[in-house]
């Protein structure tokens, strides 16, 4: 059953961490304050810069926020697949994924809840439909990103335009069916596999421009490696969707 529109709504934003501490308090306050009655996750992955310290000392002052302590670095994916995990046992209705460098700017949050409730069950912050831009990025990366999404839609025969955007919204119902259980993707490819499995399943995905922004603090955490693994996940997705590997 769809959420009516102006009604509350349990929402869970999970945001991995992993050295953020000069991050984290700027995301969570923009966060709460486009939408006061959502909670935030933070999946510490046991960061060194004392993030996981600094998150459990905001969720002692403010029941929304909450944190989910991992026992060392295991990945982007794996800790998203934990945050949804965990809100799922605990009955959210809404689920986001965003990213904690402040390169996903909290101001579109309400408009991705506004189209859940209008019946999308996936929304995807979009860098490259009308509207979406890229800020901080040299050519490379551009062409890295661009390109990704491109090789990806022809390959899955997909219509959507930014299949490596890391901001999501999700209906829950999304969540429990795609089999988070079988994801086996890291970085670029596991956004891309969740999509793909969405759109398998025949969920609605509607893409909402977005302008992303370059982190200001901190290192990337996405490698070469994780790049490579998309380039030979994107076929094997493929593959394995056509033997109904992937329902």
């Amino acid at each position: 059953m769809y959420h009516r529109p102006g009604m509350p709504v349990r929402s869970l934003i999970v945001t991995p961490t992993y050295n953020e501490r000069d991050n984290l308090e700027m995301l969570v306050a923009g966060v709460l304050e486009v939408l006061p009655q959502a909670h935030v996750l933070v999946v510490d992955d046991a960061s060194p810069d004392g993030t996981g310290a600094l998150a459990d000392e905001m969720a002692a002052r403010d029941p929304r926020v909450h944190v989910l302590h991992r026992a060392g670095k295991q990945g982007l994916g794996t800790a998203y697949l934990a945050g949804f995990a965990w809100g799922l046992e605990r009955d959210y209705e809404y689920l986001f994924e965003m990213d904690a460098d402040l390169s996903h700017d909290p101001k579109y949050l309400p408009s991705f809840v506004e189209a859940l409730d209008r019946g999308a069950d996936l929304v995807i912050g979009s860098r490259n439909v009308p509207g979406g831009d890229v800020k901080g990025w040299g050519p490379v990366r551009r062409f890295i990103s661009k390109g990704g999404s491109f090789y990806s839609r022809s390959i899955l025969g997909l219509q959507v335009r930014d299949l490596t955007s890391g901001f999501k919204g999700f209906r829950r119902e999304v969540l429990e069916t795609i089999g988070l259980d079988r994801v086996q993707s890291e970085g670029y490819s596991f956004q891309i596999e969740l999509t793909y499995r969405a759109i398998l399943k025949g969920f609605r995905v509607v893409e909402i421009p977005i302008v992303f922004v370059d982190r200001r603090v901190g290192q990337s955490k996405m490698s070469g490696s994780i790049f490579v693994e998309a380039i030979w996940m994107v076929p094997r997705l493929r593959w394995n969707a056509g033997r109904g590997r992937l329902g």
